[in-house]
Protein backbone atom coordinates (compact mmCIF):
# COMPACT_ATOMS: atom_id res chain seq x y z
CA UNK A 1 0.00 0.00 0.00
CA UNK A 2 1.13 3.59 -0.76
CA UNK A 3 2.76 5.23 2.36
CA UNK A 4 3.26 8.70 2.35
CA UNK A 5 5.94 9.54 0.04
CA UNK A 6 3.72 7.77 -2.27
CA UNK A 7 0.51 9.65 -2.07
CA UNK A 8 2.89 13.19 -1.64
CA UNK A 9 4.80 12.31 -4.84
CA UNK A 10 1.00 11.88 -6.34
CA UNK A 11 -0.34 14.70 -4.34
CA UNK A 12 2.66 17.26 -6.07
CA UNK A 13 1.69 15.90 -9.97
CA UNK A 14 -2.05 16.60 -8.99
CA UNK A 15 -1.18 20.05 -7.67
CA UNK A 16 0.56 20.48 -11.34
CA UNK A 17 -1.79 19.54 -13.42
CA UNK A 18 -5.34 19.85 -11.59
CA UNK A 19 -5.14 23.47 -9.74
CA UNK A 20 -7.65 25.78 -10.60
CA UNK A 21 -9.42 23.97 -13.10
CA UNK A 22 -13.15 23.41 -13.52
CA UNK A 23 -14.60 20.23 -14.11
CA UNK A 24 -16.86 19.45 -17.21
CA UNK A 25 -18.26 16.13 -16.54
CA UNK A 26 -17.06 12.80 -13.88
CA UNK A 27 -17.95 9.13 -15.24
CA UNK A 28 -18.22 6.56 -12.61
CA UNK A 29 -17.51 2.94 -14.25
CA UNK A 30 -17.54 0.80 -11.17
CA UNK A 31 -19.39 1.91 -8.02
CA UNK A 32 -17.09 0.18 -5.51
CA UNK A 33 -14.76 3.16 -6.08
CA UNK A 34 -17.43 5.51 -4.56
CA UNK A 35 -19.18 3.05 -2.51
CA UNK A 36 -17.98 5.66 0.58
CA UNK A 37 -20.05 8.36 -0.89
CA UNK A 38 -23.07 7.46 0.67
CA UNK A 39 -25.35 9.05 -2.07
CA UNK A 40 -24.32 6.63 -4.84
CA UNK A 41 -22.31 7.51 -8.09
CA UNK A 42 -24.93 9.99 -9.47
CA UNK A 43 -24.32 12.09 -7.01
CA UNK A 44 -20.72 12.01 -7.06
CA UNK A 45 -20.16 12.55 -10.81
CA UNK A 46 -22.88 15.37 -10.06
CA UNK A 47 -21.37 17.08 -7.05
CA UNK A 48 -18.24 17.59 -9.19
CA UNK A 49 -19.49 19.32 -12.65
CA UNK A 50 -19.25 22.59 -12.49
CA UNK A 51 -16.93 22.69 -9.40
CA UNK A 52 -12.93 23.86 -9.71
CA UNK A 53 -10.22 22.07 -7.81
CA UNK A 54 -8.26 23.92 -5.43
CA UNK A 55 -4.70 23.56 -4.65
CA UNK A 56 -4.43 19.52 -3.66
CA UNK A 57 -3.84 18.73 0.44
CA UNK A 58 -2.84 15.81 2.29
CA UNK A 59 -2.35 14.60 5.79
CA UNK A 60 -0.70 11.04 5.92
CA UNK A 61 -2.13 8.40 3.55
CA UNK A 62 -4.82 10.58 1.99
CA UNK A 63 -5.19 13.58 -0.17
CA UNK A 64 -7.71 15.88 -1.01
CA UNK A 65 -9.14 18.51 -3.57
CA UNK A 66 -10.89 21.37 -2.10
CA UNK A 67 -13.72 22.05 -4.79
CA UNK A 68 -14.96 25.83 -5.11
CA UNK A 69 -18.19 26.63 -6.91
CA UNK A 70 -16.40 28.32 -10.32
CA UNK A 71 -18.39 32.09 -9.65
CA UNK A 72 -17.97 32.17 -6.24
CA UNK A 73 -14.89 33.24 -4.00
CA UNK A 74 -15.86 31.96 -0.58
CA UNK A 75 -13.60 28.92 1.12
CA UNK A 76 -14.42 25.94 -0.25
CA UNK A 77 -16.74 23.66 2.18
CA UNK A 78 -16.17 20.33 0.13
CA UNK A 79 -13.03 17.95 -1.38
CA UNK A 80 -12.76 15.33 -3.47
CA UNK A 81 -11.32 12.61 -0.89
CA UNK A 82 -9.13 10.19 -2.26
CA UNK A 83 -7.04 7.29 -0.71
CA UNK A 84 -5.31 4.95 -3.25
CA UNK A 85 -5.67 1.32 -1.22
CA UNK A 86 -3.52 -1.32 -2.23
CA UNK A 87 -3.51 -0.41 -5.99
CA UNK A 88 -4.68 3.07 -6.55
CA UNK A 89 -3.48 4.84 -9.33
CA UNK A 90 -4.73 9.13 -10.13
CA UNK A 91 -3.21 9.15 -13.54
CA UNK A 92 -3.06 12.64 -15.59
CA UNK A 93 -2.91 11.92 -19.54
CA UNK A 94 -4.21 12.81 -22.97
CA UNK A 95 -8.13 12.34 -23.04
CA UNK A 96 -8.17 10.76 -26.09
CA UNK A 97 -5.86 8.08 -25.14
CA UNK A 98 -7.15 4.35 -24.92
CA UNK A 99 -8.90 3.23 -21.52
CA UNK A 100 -7.37 1.71 -18.67
CA UNK A 101 -8.31 -2.02 -18.40
CA UNK A 102 -8.99 -1.24 -14.61
CA UNK A 103 -10.29 2.58 -14.75
CA UNK A 104 -12.89 3.44 -12.15
CA UNK A 105 -13.28 6.97 -12.44
CA UNK A 106 -12.72 9.49 -15.31
CA UNK A 107 -13.15 12.87 -14.52
CA UNK A 108 -12.96 15.82 -17.64
CA UNK A 109 -12.35 19.54 -17.65
CA UNK A 110 -13.73 22.35 -18.86
CA UNK A 111 -10.50 23.75 -20.67
CA UNK A 112 -10.11 19.75 -22.89
CA UNK A 113 -7.07 19.31 -21.80
CA UNK A 114 -5.36 16.32 -19.48
CA UNK A 115 -7.78 14.48 -18.28
CA UNK A 116 -8.27 13.07 -13.97
CA UNK A 117 -7.91 9.04 -14.11
CA UNK A 118 -8.57 6.74 -10.75
CA UNK A 119 -7.28 3.54 -11.81
CA UNK A 120 -7.64 0.68 -9.20
CA UNK A 121 -6.85 -3.12 -10.03
CA UNK A 122 -7.79 -4.04 -6.93
CA UNK A 123 -10.53 -1.91 -5.97
CA UNK A 124 -9.27 -1.38 -1.93
CA UNK A 125 -9.13 2.31 -3.04
CA UNK A 126 -12.09 4.86 -3.03
CA UNK A 127 -13.05 8.21 -3.63
CA UNK A 128 -15.64 10.23 -2.43
CA UNK A 129 -16.79 14.05 -2.26
CA UNK A 130 -17.17 14.89 1.56
CA UNK A 131 -17.75 18.06 3.69
CA UNK A 132 -14.64 19.88 5.07
CA UNK A 133 -14.25 20.54 9.03
CA UNK A 134 -11.87 22.54 10.87
CA UNK A 135 -8.71 20.88 11.04
CA UNK A 136 -7.10 20.33 14.48
CA UNK A 137 -4.20 21.68 13.89
CA UNK A 138 -5.09 24.92 12.60
CA UNK A 139 -4.14 26.71 15.10
CA UNK A 140 -0.06 25.92 14.75
CA UNK A 141 2.67 27.28 12.70
CA UNK A 142 2.84 24.18 10.26
CA UNK A 143 1.37 22.60 6.68
CA UNK A 144 -0.31 19.55 6.21
CA UNK A 145 0.43 18.49 2.73
CA UNK A 146 4.56 18.25 2.74
CA UNK A 147 5.54 21.24 0.90
CA UNK A 148 7.21 23.21 3.67
CA UNK A 149 5.50 26.45 3.25
CA UNK A 150 4.30 27.39 6.77
CA UNK A 151 0.36 27.15 5.81
CA UNK A 152 -2.02 24.72 7.77
CA UNK A 153 -5.13 24.16 5.74
CA UNK A 154 -8.12 25.45 7.87
CA UNK A 155 -10.32 23.04 6.73
CA UNK A 156 -9.98 18.55 6.55
CA UNK A 157 -12.51 16.37 5.10
CA UNK A 158 -14.61 14.70 7.82
CA UNK A 159 -13.30 11.33 7.23
CA UNK A 160 -10.03 12.58 8.12
CA UNK A 161 -10.56 14.45 11.24
CA UNK A 162 -9.34 11.26 13.27
CA UNK A 163 -5.85 10.85 11.73
CA UNK A 164 -3.06 11.91 13.45
CA UNK A 165 -0.87 14.65 12.53
CA UNK A 166 2.29 12.85 9.46
CA UNK A 167 5.95 13.38 10.44
CA UNK A 168 6.81 15.19 7.85
CA UNK A 169 4.39 18.45 9.08
CA UNK A 170 5.40 21.30 10.92
CA UNK A 171 2.67 20.90 13.37
CA UNK A 172 3.58 17.04 14.40
CA UNK A 173 4.37 17.55 18.59
CA UNK A 174 7.60 15.65 18.80
CA UNK A 175 6.55 15.67 22.60
CA UNK A 176 3.23 14.46 22.51
CA UNK A 177 4.01 11.88 20.31
CA UNK A 178 6.40 10.20 23.36
CA UNK A 179 3.90 10.98 25.58
CA UNK A 180 1.46 8.90 23.64
CA UNK A 181 4.30 6.39 22.82
CA UNK A 182 4.36 5.50 26.95
CA UNK A 183 1.16 5.47 27.47
CA UNK A 184 0.50 2.94 24.45
CA UNK A 185 2.13 -0.24 26.05
CA UNK A 186 2.36 -1.88 22.47
CA UNK A 187 5.42 -2.66 20.51
CA UNK A 188 6.78 -0.10 18.83
CA UNK A 189 6.25 -0.88 15.25
CA UNK A 190 2.59 -1.64 16.09
CA UNK A 191 2.78 1.84 17.70
CA UNK A 192 3.79 3.91 14.43
CA UNK A 193 1.33 2.11 12.02
CA UNK A 194 -1.53 3.47 14.58
CA UNK A 195 -2.86 6.38 12.13
CA UNK A 196 -4.08 7.82 15.21
CA UNK A 197 -1.24 8.35 16.67
CA UNK A 198 1.08 9.33 13.57
CA UNK A 199 -0.28 9.21 10.29
CA UNK A 200 1.15 7.94 6.62
CA UNK A 201 4.02 5.24 8.53
CA UNK A 202 3.09 1.79 6.99
CA UNK A 203 5.07 -1.41 7.02
CA UNK A 204 7.80 -0.59 4.66
CA UNK A 205 8.72 2.60 6.14
CA UNK A 206 8.14 1.67 9.99
CA UNK A 207 11.30 -0.79 9.07
CA UNK A 208 13.17 1.82 7.83
CA UNK A 209 12.98 4.05 10.70
CA UNK A 210 13.90 1.21 13.11
CA UNK A 211 16.49 0.24 11.47
CA UNK A 212 17.96 4.16 11.36
CA UNK A 213 17.09 4.35 15.03
CA UNK A 214 18.42 1.07 15.84
CA UNK A 215 15.41 -0.61 17.36
CA UNK A 216 13.76 -3.72 17.31
CA UNK A 217 10.01 -3.40 16.19
CA UNK A 218 9.28 -5.31 19.44
CA UNK A 219 10.74 -2.91 22.00
CA UNK A 220 7.54 -2.16 24.54
CA UNK A 221 6.97 1.73 24.01
CA UNK A 222 6.50 2.34 27.57
CA UNK A 223 10.19 1.78 27.92
CA UNK A 224 11.34 3.98 25.50
CA UNK A 225 13.17 7.23 26.57
CA UNK A 226 12.96 10.68 24.77
CA UNK A 227 16.15 10.49 23.07
CA UNK A 228 14.88 7.27 21.42
CA UNK A 229 11.66 8.28 20.55
CA UNK A 230 13.34 11.02 18.91
CA UNK A 231 15.54 8.70 16.70
CA UNK A 232 12.22 6.94 15.82
CA UNK A 233 11.01 10.27 14.28
CA UNK A 234 14.66 11.32 12.99
CA UNK A 235 14.55 7.95 11.44
CA UNK A 236 11.03 8.29 10.08
CA UNK A 237 11.01 11.86 8.82
CA UNK A 238 14.73 10.96 6.68
CA UNK A 239 13.80 7.97 5.06
CA UNK A 240 11.14 9.76 3.97
CA UNK A 241 12.77 12.91 2.53
CA UNK A 242 14.97 10.33 0.89
CA UNK A 243 11.96 8.42 -0.82
CA UNK A 244 10.30 11.62 -1.79
CA UNK A 245 13.77 12.41 -3.81
CA UNK A 246 13.48 9.63 -5.75
CA UNK A 247 9.79 9.31 -6.73
CA UNK A 248 8.68 6.81 -3.84
CA UNK A 249 9.10 3.04 -3.82
CA UNK A 250 7.41 0.71 -6.12
CA UNK A 251 8.12 -2.75 -5.81
CA UNK A 252 5.14 -3.71 -8.69
CA UNK A 253 3.37 -2.01 -11.22
CA UNK A 254 0.53 -0.89 -8.26
CA UNK A 255 2.35 2.20 -7.40
CA UNK A 256 2.85 5.41 -10.26
CA UNK A 257 2.79 8.87 -9.99
CA UNK A 258 0.27 10.74 -12.27
CA UNK A 259 2.44 10.34 -15.14
CA UNK A 260 2.29 6.59 -14.63
CA UNK A 261 6.41 6.43 -13.82
CA UNK A 262 7.83 4.01 -10.98
CA UNK A 263 9.43 5.43 -8.00
CA UNK A 264 13.45 4.16 -7.15
CA UNK A 265 13.63 4.14 -3.61
CA UNK A 266 13.82 0.31 -3.39
CA UNK A 267 17.38 0.21 -4.16
CA UNK A 268 18.31 2.19 -1.06
CA UNK A 269 15.86 0.18 1.40
CA UNK A 270 17.85 -0.65 3.94
CA UNK A 271 15.94 -3.41 5.65
CA UNK A 272 12.64 -3.85 4.30
CA UNK A 273 12.59 -7.24 2.29
CA UNK A 274 16.43 -7.78 2.57
CA UNK A 275 15.86 -11.11 3.90
CA UNK A 276 19.52 -12.53 4.39
CA UNK A 277 21.30 -9.52 2.62
CA UNK A 278 23.88 -8.18 4.48
CA UNK A 279 23.25 -5.21 6.97
CA UNK A 280 24.49 -2.13 5.71
CA UNK A 281 25.74 -1.02 8.91
CA UNK A 282 27.38 -4.21 10.51
CA UNK A 283 26.98 -6.86 7.78
CA UNK A 284 24.78 -9.48 9.52
CA UNK A 285 22.33 -11.00 7.46
CA UNK A 286 18.54 -9.26 7.91
CA UNK A 287 16.29 -11.18 9.63
CA UNK A 288 12.60 -11.64 8.57
CA UNK A 289 9.65 -12.25 11.39
CA UNK A 290 6.12 -12.68 10.88
CA UNK A 291 4.24 -9.50 12.30
CA UNK A 292 0.35 -8.82 12.24
CA UNK A 293 0.43 -11.04 9.17
CA UNK A 294 2.86 -9.27 7.21
CA UNK A 295 6.61 -9.15 7.52
CA UNK A 296 8.82 -7.59 9.69
CA UNK A 297 12.64 -7.15 8.81
CA UNK A 298 15.25 -6.10 11.01
CA UNK A 299 18.98 -6.86 11.99
CA UNK A 300 19.65 -8.70 14.43
CA UNK A 301 23.06 -7.04 15.43
CA UNK A 302 21.99 -3.51 15.31
CA UNK A 303 18.29 -4.23 16.97
CA UNK A 304 18.76 -6.80 18.91
CA UNK A 305 15.51 -8.40 20.20
CA UNK A 306 14.75 -6.88 23.51
CA UNK A 307 14.00 -9.16 27.20
CA UNK A 308 10.29 -8.32 26.97
CA UNK A 309 9.16 -7.89 24.04
CA UNK A 310 5.32 -6.52 22.46
CA UNK A 311 3.46 -7.64 19.63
Amino acid sequence: MPELPEVEVVRRGLERWTTGRTVASAEVLHPRAVRRHAAGPADFAGRLAGRTMLTPRRRGKYMWLPLQDASSREEPGEALLAHLGMSGQLLIGDPERAREKHLRVRVEFTDGGRDLRFVDQRTFGHLMVCDLVPDAFKERDGNSDGTGDGTVPALVPEPVAHIAADPLEDAFDPEAFYRALRRRRTGIKRALLDQSLISGVGNIYADEALWRARLHWARPTETLTRAEAARVLEGAREVMGAALAVGGTSFDSHYVDVNGDSGYFERSLDAYGRRDEPCRRCGTPIRRDVFMNRSSYSCPTCQPRPRRARY
